[in-house]
């Protein structure tokens, strides 16, 4: 959970400023940042990750460093396509004949209607997370023994599957049951932060 929060907090915090940055000022930087975008993308989200661990080599801050690395393209993607809608807007565009500055425009119209999909599309990454950092540690690029963690269990315990099922059993269905959990909650914060689901 430690390795699944903060990649996902570092992510989400990255990306969606790259993505504020291409949509809203565009020009010469929006193609640039989102050619490297689309390069990684062109990877798959676990290869890229496992790639990296072994690059990087096991350790508990490398993981988080690899992962929010993997995953921060979805975010930057996602906030560039929603500021490119909400400048066409009348309230956007009301701001800019008004002549507010780029700041003023950017925190008060803008990121309160970035907020809800950001949110949704970090519940789904944690998730997505959660489940990519057992599978590194349990192939072992990830964090080593004795540090706990469910990847590990589920790798020690492989060698008892005929005797002793429930060693990996118990970790699958964390693994599976934390995810699940992950994506309830962060539809329901979907929601409550959505202003047009708020009134259905």
């Amino acid at each position: 959970m430690a390795v699944g929060l903060t990649a996902a907090f570092l992510a989400g915090s990255f990306g969606p400023l790259v993505g504020l940055i291409s949509g809203f000022y565009g020009g010469w930087i929006d193609p640039i940042i989102m050619r490297f975008v689309d390069m990684q993308l062109s990877f798959p989200f676990e290869i890229l990750a496992l790639a990296l661990s072994a690059i990087l080599g096991p350790s508990f801050h490398k993981i988080i460093i690899t992962l929010a690395k993997s995953c921060w393209v979805i975010y930057a993607r996602l906030v560039r396509g929603e500021v490119l809608g909400i400048k066409e807007q009348q309230y956007a565009q009301a701001a800019y004949t008004l002549g507010l500055p780029n700041w003023r425009i950017i925190v008060v119209n803008i990121l309160p209607n970035d907020l809800s999909p950001v949110v949704v599309v970090t519940s789904l990454e944690l998730g997505r997370i959660i489940i990519a950092e057992a599978a590194i540690i349990f192939l072992g690029f990830g964090i080593q023994p004795p540090t706990a963690a469910w990847g590990n269990t589920l790798s020690e315990g492989r060698v008892y599957m005929m005797t002793a099922w429930r060693l990996t059993v118990a970790p699958g269905l964390a693994i599976v049951m934390t995810a699940l959990a992950v994506n309830i909650v962060g539809d329901r914060i979907r929601d409550k932060l959505d202003p047009k689901l708020r009134f259905r």
